[in-house]
């Protein structure tokens, strides 16, 4: 098996053609020819071609904003993953930046002048078993230097930090009951890369599973022998590709670029056969078969997706009332019709229905992952809708599930409460819309009759896990898409210059969990709101005029006479464009930078009296 990008589709016979095209073309035009390019099956040399076109055409910033600086420190020769790190990003439409630390000099570059000077936002430790453990080094000490190299960069650059896990390339000398030599290299290889998963999770380090990925591809897709002793490169050069891909899941996964929603198509991709022609009966699925099994494998995983907070949707050409009995009377289904957030049953094309599926579920195009065993409709989607994940599955479908899974569309670095309930209010909300026939009703009766508690409190230790996943996720209600670490997050909680606001909605039906997130900070007699963001499953119910209300007075009592909203335009949230000006706020000129300024006066706001919620600190 090799380790490559097996599920996108192969690249375009001209690829050099477009290549060299996409270079001439403006800013915003270049970007999406290149991204395009990079969401197909790159071996390494084209990988490098599309790298230095990346590289000359954008040297730092991007149409995609600010780049991304990550430091890539480690004991062999990294030189040659670099590329496959910055293609992996412009596949998820991010701009990084890559710092190549000196071969072997991670312990002093850490937190030397030099890196201090990049001030990295994230610092990759890619470390191997020879320099860590050595001959007879031990684990605890190995796992010893590695928390004091991650405090070193914590403390020195305020970053995120991923560690690789060892390779496991060391020779056993006692092949399957290799454990019972504890102190082989092989052996204090496999204890040193359990230790790092409990010390990662304590830490807050995030993992580059190295280890899991040789246990998936093999090895010798992984690990070249030869080029370790001639080159030091602990990674073989054939396998960069992917392993940039791995790198920018978790650079896109701490700022929202992962997806959030499933959707599927049905006729033999959900269960085999046509449903309209088949009936119930000639359906394909349910155990007793191993191609009824294969299609329940992608049903099991969509529904354990759909656990962890992933939204799950339908998208198909049939009858809407047929698609839907499957779900409803066959008794060998795992999905059931309350697991989805929204069905698209029509016999529209599906690049339209997909984008129905985005407004109906409130998410950016960018956001889902479509699923389809007709090779003419993911053609066409990606044709016509390059931001939506197409992968390229498998016809075996019992291997499906798996080639979701090696894709990494839904890569995360934590898990919250939140999460977990996201899916399952998603699929409230479109009950209640088909119980409702999706007619035009009462919208302030029904929003009153829901009971909704809009609840505050300033940032504490307790929400920030939360809060940091929120401002590096939202991207649609999102006023100016700052993004925030955890430390500097927590650094806002004691500045007496800031007000900080974490806010949660319960209803009768569900709590929502926290919900927005704003932080303002006091300059003279104005508050100037820095960041202002807010789920788009709670859009529709007025609550950022609460939000607004709770700030307002929040303000008065810091001291500030004036609420000054800034809002920077980008690609995802023009929905938020005209916020400021429906809330009353009246325009300022705006800053060098283009972003824009509005100014509401506090002496002559007043806060709605019909809110449908109460608002109350907790």
């Amino acid at each position: 098996m090799t380790a490559d990008l097996s599920w996108l589709p192969p690249p375009p016979a001209d690829f050099a053609a477009r290549l060299g095209a996409a270079e001439a073309l403006p800013d915003r035009a270049a970007w999406d020819a290149l991204a395009g390019l990079a969401r197909t099956r790159l071996d390494p040399a084209r990988t490098t071609r599309l790298d230095r076109v990346l590289q000359r055409r954008f040297p730092e910033a991007s149409p995609a904003g600010p780049p991304t600086r990550l430091a890539l420190l480690g004991s062999s020769t990294l030189s040659h993953l670099a590329a496959g790190i910055r293609v992996g990003a412009l596949r998820r439409d991010l701009r990084v930046t890559v710092h190549e630390g000196a071969y072997g000099r991670f312990d002093r570059e850490i937190d030397g002048e030099a890196l201090r000077a990049l001030r990295p936002d994230t610092v990759l430790l890619a470390l191997d078993a020879d320099a860590l453990l050595g001959p007879t080094g031990d684990v605890g000490a190995a796992l010893d230097r590695l928390r004091s190299l991650w405090a070193r960069a914590r403390a020195a650059h305020g970053c995120t930090i991923i560690q690789q896990t060892l390779l496991p390339a060391a020779i056993p000398l006692m092949g399957g009951n290799e454990h019972r030599m504890p102190g082989s290299l092989a052996a204090r290889t496999q204890r040193l890369n359990a230790a790092l998963r409990d010390a990662a999770a304590e830490e807050g380090v995030d993992l580059l599973a190295l280890d899991d990925a040789v246990a998936r591809h093999g090895l010798d897709a992984w690990h070249d022998p030869a080029l370790w002793l001639r080159a030091r490169q602990a990674v073989t050069p054939a396998a960069a590709p992917l392993y940039g891909d791995l790198v920018a899941r978790l650079l896109g996964a701490r700022l929202g670029r992962s997806a959030k929603a499933l959707v599927l198509d049905l006729d033999d991709t959900v269960w085999g056969g046509t449903i309209g022609e088949d009936g119930l009966a000639g359906l394909v699925v349910g155990q007793g078969s191993a191609s009824g099994e294969s299609f329940l494998a992608l049903q099991a995983y969509a529904r354990d997706l759909s656990r962890r907070g992933i939204v799950l949707a339908v998208c198909s050409k049939n009858d809407p009332d047929i698609a839907r009995r499957p779900f409803l009377e066959h008794p060998d289904m795992l999905l059931r019709l309350s697991d989805f957030g929204t069905f698209a049953a029509n016999w529209d094309d599906k690049a339209t229905n997909l984008r129905r599926i985005a407004a109906a579920l409130r998410l950016g195009l960018d956001a889902l992952v479509f699923v389809d065993d007709n090779p003419f409709e993911r053609a066409l989607v990606r044709e016509h809708l390059p931001m939506v994940a197409v992968p390229e599955v498998p016809d075996e479908p019992a291997l499906v599930a798996r080639c979701l899974a090696d894709a990494g569309y839904f890569e995360a670095v934590a898990l919250t409460a939140e999460d977990r309930g996201r899916a399952q209010a998603y699929a409230r909300d479109r009950a209640r819309r088909e119980d409702a026939g999706e007619r035009a009703t009462d919208l302030a009766g029904m929003l009153a009759g829901l009971g909704m508690r809009l609840t505050w409190r300033s940032f504490d230790a307790v929400g920030l896990p939360r809060i940091v996943q929120l401002v590096n996720k939202t991207n649609q209600f999102n006023l100016t898409t700052r993004r925030m670490r955890e430390a500097e997050a927590a650094a806002l909680i004691s500045d007496p210059a800031v007000l900080t606001l974490q806010l949660r909605l319960a209803d009768r039906l569900a709590d929502h969990g926290m919900i927005a997130v704003a932080t303002g900070r006091l300059a003279g007699d104005d508050l100037v709101i820095e960041t202002w963001l807010m789920s788009c499953r709670v859009l529709g119910r007025r609550v950022e005029e609460g939000i607004l209300a709770i700030l307002a007075a929040q303000a008065v009592r810091s001291g500030a006479r004036r609420l000054v909203g800034l809002y920077r335009p980008s690609r995802r949230n023009g929905m938020v464009a005209d916020l400021y000006p429906r809330l009353g706020f009246a325009p300022a000129a705006p800053d060098s930078d283009g972003v824009e300024r509005w100014v509401l006066d506090l002496a002559t706001y007043a806060p709605p009296t019909d809110l449908p919620m109460a608002l109350e600190a907790f």
